[in-house]
């Protein structure tokens, strides 16, 4: 029996925000850490969690995760989460300062594109983004489709 290879990063991941990418324009992508209780990091590791409608908020110098949503450990029993508390995201006082400055003076958004595990800590993947328009949304699928088609093409012609 094949026994799965570990990823020589130590990445895990355990969700991605696919919507994201086809709402917005990812212009930076930063790493942070995420303030976890217990049984949300057991329920990450049972790949228990959703990034779908979730964006990143800063208050008083501090990042916070809105609207993630982790579910309940099983086992935790009275011990357990609230699926979609506000968790703090752990990032550097520059980098914050910089989120701060592109969200207010651009009117970018700070949007989760994935979570994971890197050697054994549990981080969020964050992508300064700017929203699409249904032109742009259309224009890249027409792109992908084309791309598609001449792989398939490529791929017939061997």
């Amino acid at each position: 029996m094949a026994t799965k290879k570990p990823d020589p990063s130590g990445e895990q991941n355990i969700c991605v925000n696919r919507q994201a990418r086809h709402n917005y324009f990812i212009d930076e992508v930063f790493e942070a850490g995420i303030v976890l209780v217990g049984s949300e990091v057991k329920s990450l590791r049972d790949g228990k969690a959703n990034l779908l409608d979730s964006y990143a908020r800063i208050h008083k110098g501090e990042a916070f995760l809105v609207n993630s949503h982790i579910s309940a450990y099983p086992g935790a029993n009275q011990f357990n989460h609230e699926p979609t508390r506000l968790r703090k995201l752990l990032l550097h006082e520059r980098e914050i300062e910089r989120l701060t400055g592109k969200t207010k003076e651009k009117g970018l958004t700070v949007v989760p594109l994935r979570m994971y595990f890197k050697n054994g800590r549990a981080k969020v993947e964050l992508g300064l983004a700017r929203g699409k328009k249904n032109y742009d949304k259309r224009e890249t699928l027409k792109r992908h489709e084309a791309a598609r088609e001449m792989d398939r093409s490529m791929r017939a012609r061997r």
